[in-house]
């Protein structure tokens, strides 16, 4: 068997899974588990690892989609030598991954005519779903089994862990130049994680807003769960926030609870880490609770500049 992973999610599913030896390509975010590294590229994208600021960042997404389609190229030269048994991708975000019609149409120009495996989750429990899925395209459903008890496991002691607790009002932004609201499994994180979500929409896009929005809620706990941002390239978006007409105003920036929290490595990969998400949430939602994360994981923003 001779796997291709088009997306950081799936890969973490085959190591999950521990079939990283069948694993012979990954796209060009994958970086966990830290052996992933070795494995050939088969994807690429003009801005990955570039520094933009977030508006031109989000201004060149909505451009190139709308001329091209797609963020991506595939390294088709390297897929027709690896020539793979099996690919997975997903159709679900055109912003996270190679266009799903383009891997169909081409797998389908491979010799080994690979199976073409889609994810595509919405909520936390097609996230689940989607192990199982991985598991038999690649031969093993048990572990799968396996992998998804002990996952609802953990998420059954996390609720049993903040059950009684008084849920603070939160808001979890996907960016801030423009900001997003949460969509898909990120209310079912924060309501997981015993807080109260104030502006997400389960199992839908998390779309564009505004900070009136944003400050017309009131949040206690305000969330800066950027896509594809870790922990620093987040916090360097500081002054934008400060820059915020009533951005001091907000109850979570009085309280000192505006967290930037590492979007890339978890809330924007739905696989395993969502369960790992939904721990970091519960401690930034109820510190009384739970240690202080790691600061690779998350990090409070520190309180505004004096005028």
């Amino acid at each position: 068997m001779r796997v291709v992973s088009l997306l950081p999610a799936a890969t973490e599913i085959i190591a999950a899974l521990g079939m990283l030896d069948a694993l012979v390509a990954v796209s060009h975010e994958c970086d966990f588990p830290a052996s992933v590294a070795a494995k050939p590229r088969a994807t690429r994208c003009e801005i990955h690892g570039n520094a933009l600021p977030s508006a031109e960042t989000d201004a060149w997404v909505r451009r190139q989609l709308g001329e091209h389609g797609t963020l991506y190229t595939l390294d088709e030269a390297l897929l027709r030598r690896l020539d793979p048994t099996v690919v997975v991708t997903q159709r679900l975000c055109d912003v996270c991954a190679v266009e799903y019609e383009t891997v169909a149409a081409f797998a389908r120009t491979l010799p080994s005519r690979p199976e073409v495996v889609n994810l595509e989750p919405e909520r936390l429990a097609d996230v689940l779903g989607d192990v199982r899925r991985v598991g038999r395209a690649l031969g093993v459903p048990d572990r799968a089994e396996a992998v998804v008890g002990a996952l609802e496991s953990r998420m059954a002691a996390l609720r049993a862990r903040v059950a009684g607790a008084v849920p603070p009002r939160c808001a979890l932004l996907e960016w801030i130049d423009p900001p997003y609201r949460g969509g898909h499994w990120m209310p079912e994180l924060v309501e997981l994680a015993g807080a109260t979500d104030l502006l997400g929409r389960v199992g839908e896009k998390a779309v564009a807003t505004d900070w009136a929005t944003v400050q017309a809620a009131e949040p206690e706990l305000l969330v800066l769960a950027c896509c594809g941002y870790d922990v620093a390239r987040t916090l360097a978006d500081r002054p934008l926030l400060e820059a915020v007409p009533g951005w001091r105003d907000l109850p979570a920036v009085r309280a000192g609870r505006v967290w930037a929290v590492n979007g890339s490595a978890y809330f924007s990969r739905p696989g395993p880490r969502l369960v790992d998400s939904a721990e970091l949430l519960a401690a930034l939602a109820h510190p009384e609770r739970f240690p202080v994360p790691p600061p690779d994981a998350a990090r409070a923003l520190p309180p505004p500049r004096s005028v």
